[in-house]
């Protein structure tokens, strides 16, 4: 994979402990260091939403979940894998390996392998990153680079330009174990 030297800069942003923008498979998302604290309280704070309603994950490759999936069983990591990358997030149990900062009050958490390729790069560089539609709670999902800076002007420390992945709506969202689906198109 050959990533580009502003994928690198973002990734640096990222690695700081910076909040960014950046185009996903449907809309523009938010992002930060799941690991950060302040990263993440930074995000709930510009979107307005309460750390209680947890965050999802975006990721590069499975492997990159490697720590969540460890120990499930066999037949829910082939589901996953058949749906992996694409626009399929999954609620997973995540065994008190996250913290709850991302976890809000839930025993899962949202897990998504991108098909974007800005986003994989980005997620190469930084591992998993926290992916949040790029929008104030009870506001319209930004899809464009202008509606972000309307969003957030001179709050964002960094924005990858780039085109939306061309689907019209964001991700499904399943849970793992039961199958039930909880957000469709």
């Amino acid at each position: 994979m050959l990533i580009g030297w502003r994928v690198r800069q973002v990734a640096q942003e990222v690695r700081r402990g910076g909040v960014i923008a950046y185009p996903t498979e449907a809309v523009w998302g938010l992002g930060c260091d799941p690991w950060n604290p302040m990263a993440v309280q930074r995000l709930l704070d510009l979107k307005q939403r309460s750390v209680s309603k947890g965050l999802i994950l975006v990721a590069e490759s499975m492997e990159q979940f490697d720590f969540v999936l460890d120990g499930l069983p066999q037949a829910w990591l082939d589901t996953l894998a058949e749906s992996w990358p694409g626009p399929n997030t999954w609620l997973v149990p995540h065994r008190q390996r996250l913290p709850a900062w991302i976890t809000g009050q839930y025993d899962s958490v949202a897990l998504r392998v991108t098909a974007h390729p800005l986003v994989r790069e980005l997620c190469a560089l930084c591992g998993p990153l926290v992916s949040t539609s790029a929008n104030p709670t009870g506001y319209p999902s930004a899809r464009s680079r202008l509606r972000v800076e309307q969003y957030f002007s001179g709050q964002l420390d960094s924005v990858l330009g780039g085109c939306l992945g061309g689907r019209r709506h964001p991700s499904v969202i399943r849970d793992l174990q039961t199958g039930e689906l909880i957000r469709s198109n």
